[in-house]
């Protein structure tokens, strides 16, 4: 059946018995997929045409959970093997989904080069999922519908990482599209580029979606370090950057709103240079990067600048934008650099762009509260504006940033806690008197990886290993945060209260 529609999966290479096994699986997926679509376009669709502030938060939280459930059909049904010995369960394959729909990377699949255990087209699909949920489902949709009205703002409100910009919200269709238009022209880019620099077209395609994306799925056990080239690693540093930039810049940049004009790119780029965050995360980058790179070579971890400063670089972007890929085993790297990373795992990219984390922007507006609620304790009469920049920002914002943080370090405790009763210790056992602590790290590292949609954490889940030997329980508690993360939490929370199913 496959050969005789070669052109269904052209990535798929020489159609051996289990190639063709994984091809009839993601075939069986879409007609599944396809029903389960039609089913509920039939019964749910809405007469009106537009979507309520409430049925935007079911939709997006709904539909990306009901995403990771139909994304994780082409690993059931195709036999995908988590390991040479165990077959992928439901779990699983929902871990593997949820985690390439929401860039977080994090894997349960050990054995990546071998053609036996997981057939090249569902390495495809798994890498196409970083992709589709890089720029955002739902986003899509509202690029290609038109007759959402005011449902397609609040769609993409809830689905945008951080505060969707002012400058987008009038045109909010118009915006959507040409965020995918520079989505789009991006990826063909990389990919040229990545096809110049060596790599085979499969290779290429695949860690485009991942840069891109800032997912870090890769087609190798050793990730980017496969390939041992400063000059790719570069490439996608510089790439992660971008993919961590607040695309809403790059609209504005190419918005028709220059009326017809000639504007010299240097010009256009003043966008970037006078964005407040932008230059706070070109500043992050920098200052972690020199920090890491003195701390590599003072603790003896390289001998070489010219290795501390390219590793110390590569890994810090990977980090902040939330990729994850990895030329390194930076679990093997001392406790302050370490530190550093676990610290920047909470940080994240800019707002509006394909990178996780708490944004930026948000640490920002949150140094600014402090720095407000510390001067009103002396001047109490003394009232100031919210400012970022040369704009005024709404005062709700300050409730705002003070409840998200709240949320994320309280969902980072308490899960840390329970991830921490559920595992057993035996993936600790070493031998040693460290491994209540090393576990306590580790778990922490895998909560923060998860729930800022990073990938590797620290120790057993750095970036040589993954979350293959995690019990069931806990990698089901690590997929709930990867949607919590990538969806910025209400989406999902306000399903659990039963006062959002009512009517009123």
């Amino acid at each position: 059946m496959v050969l005789s529609i070669p052109w269904a999966f052209p990535i798929c290479g020489v159609a051996t018995e289990f190639e063709t096994r994984g091809c009839l699986g993601i075939l069986l997926s879409m007609l599944i997929s396809l029903v389960i679509g039609g089913l509920l376009f039939a019964y749910g669709r809405k007469s009106q045409g537009t979507i309520l502030h409430k049925e935007a938060l079911a939709v997006v939280g709904l539909g990306w959970i009901l995403a990771g459930f139909l994304g994780a059909l082409p690993y059931l049904l195709s036999g995908t093997m988590r390991t040479p010995e165990i077959s992928m369960t439901l779990i699983d394959a929902f871990f593997e989904s949820v985690s390439g729909f929401t860039t977080t990377g994090a894997s349960v699949l050990t054995e990546l080069e071998d053609p036996t255990q997981i057939p090249k087209c569902i390495m495809f699909w798994r890498c196409f999922t970083h992709w589709l949920g890089g720029m955002g489902i739902i986003v899509l949709f509202v690029a290609l519908l038109g007759h959402l009205g005011g449902g397609g703002k609040a769609l993409m409100q809830r689905e945008v990482p951080g505060p969707l910009t002012e400058t987008v919200k009038p045109r909010i269709r118009e915006a959507a599209l040409a965020m995918w238009k520079i989505y789009v022209g991006l990826t063909i880019l990389l990919s040229l580029i990545f096809l110049i620099e060596g790599m085979s077209f499969f290779d290429s395609l695949c860690h485009t979606f991942g840069t891109l994306a800032t997912g870090g799925f890769s087609t190798y056990n050793k990730s980017v370090g496969h390939f041992n080239s400063v000059t790719i690693e570069m490439t996608i540093a510089l790439f992660m950057i971008i993919a961590g930039t607040n695309f809403s810049l790059f609209y504005m940049m190419t918005s028709s709103s220059n009326k017809g004009r000639r504007i010299p790119l240097y010009k256009r780029a003043d966008v970037l240079y006078s964005d407040p965050e932008w230059r706070a995360y070109m500043l992050a980058i920098g200052v972690v990067s020199a920090a890491l790179c003195v701390n590599l070579l003072v603790s003896g971890t390289y001998h070489s600048f010219g290795m501390a400063i390219r590793h110390a670089i590569f890994t810090t972007i990977s980090i902040i934008t939330t990729t994850g890929f990895g030329t390194e085993n930076f679990s093997n790297w001392s406790d302050f650099s370490r530190a550093m990373l676990l610290i920047l795992m909470f940080s994240g990219g800019c707002a509006g762009s394909t990178a996780g984390g708490i944004k930026v922007i948000r640490f920002l507006l949150f140094a600014k509260v402090i720095h407000a609620e510390v001067e009103k304790s002396f001047r109490p009469n003394v009232i100031r504006s919210l400012r970022l920049g040369n704009e005024n920002l709404p005062n709700r914002l300050r409730q705002e940033v003070v409840v998200y943080f709240s949320l994320i370090l309280s969902l980072f405790v308490l899960s840390w806690m329970l991830l921490n009763t559920i595992e057993p210790d035996d993936l600790w056992q070493n031998g040693d008197n460290n491994v209540k602590a090393e576990k306590l790290i580790d778990c922490a590292s895998a909560v923060a990886s998860t729930i800022n949609n990073i990938g590797p954490g620290l120790g057993v889940l750095g970036p040589a290993s993954n979350y293959s030997a995690f019990s069931q329980q806990g990698k089901f508690l690590l997929t709930i945060l990867m949607l919590l993360g990538r969806l910025e939490l209400f989406a999902i929370l306000v399903l659990f209260f039963p006062s959002f199913w009512r009517y009123q």
